[in-house]
């Protein structure tokens, strides 16, 4: 899909915007891998069921491309309004990178998250899963099931992956519907990309640190915009180069619970 639709790009807006969407949905879907990390400690943390966790995966991303709609949608009137903004951007992105060269597997802890603390105190939940269902009528009353929680923690997720992917694309290209569309297009195929590399996670040890890299690329070319100006082509390049050969190195000197797994 995503092919056809750059194809529809190249030939309708020309071969700059169409090698824009390519670079901005080739990053968005990068970004994705460690959003499926996190997405498989949260689904092992509540201990969901393997057929169940489609059904969250649905709705997930359901939410995520009203959510990353919002999200472009404010950050092109800010920009626009705001040009400092754009320096704002590229400093959130040059410490994003910084953080993720400096990875440390993430801990999940749903019990601080505010919209979990949220969702709780505004609805009753069941101690037991109640098959595909997110809500259950007892006593009168409905309540959610851990499936609906797992769903809130999986949506809050996204919110602080959108705040890193969406300044991202824009220093790529600041055309909304461009930001937009890659965003979005690489979201949709976020569900059958978790099913594929759920098995997989461990061996992508380099990765964090190659997504680091090109954040922090990404957030220089912001910051210096005015005074150096780096073709699409060139940061489509470093996007492959880079991400190609921390994928590369992870599948040569895979982690130490990767070679575990084999093992077993």
């Amino acid at each position: 899909m995503s092919l056809l639709f750059n194809g529809w790009v190249y030939l309708e807006l020309g071969g700059e915007p169409a090698l824009a969407f390519f670079t901005g949905y080739l990053l968005e879907k990068a970004l994705s891998v460690d959003n499926i990390f996190v997405f498989l400690l949260i689904f092992r943390f509540f201990a969901v069921p393997s057929d169940h966790q489609h059904r969250v995966l649905y709705w997930g991303v359901l939410g995520a491309i009203l959510l990353r709609a919002v999200f472009v949608l404010a950050g092109a009137a800010l920009l626009q309004r705001f040009e400092w903004i754009f320096y704002l951007f590229g400093a959130f992105l040059l410490w994003t990178g910084v953080k993720l060269m400096r990875h440390h597997e993430p801990e999940i802890h749903p019990e601080h998250n505010p919209v979990v603390r949220a969702f709780q105190r505004l609805f009753p939940i069941t101690s037991d899963y109640h098959g595909r269902h997110f809500f259950v009528r007892r006593d009168g009353r409905w309540m959610a099931t851990p499936l609906m929680l797992v769903l809130v923690v999986i949506e809050a997720s996204d919110v602080v992956f959108a705040v890193d992917s969406i300044p991202a694309i824009f220093g790529v290209t600041t055309d909304p519907f461009l930001v937009f569309s890659s965003n979005i297009l690489a979201v949709l195929g976020l569900r059958a990309l978790y099913f594929v590399l759920r098995n997989l996670m461990d061996r992508f040890r380099y990765l964090s640190a190659g997504l680091g890299l090109v954040l922090l690329l990404v957030g220089v070319k912001m910051v210096l915009h005015e005074l150096v100006e780096i073709p699409t082509a060139v940061s489509l390049a470093v996007v492959v180069g880079v991400l190609g050969l921390s994928v590369l190195l992870s599948w040569l000197q895979p982690g130490r619970d990767a070679d575990a797994g084999k093992d077993r």
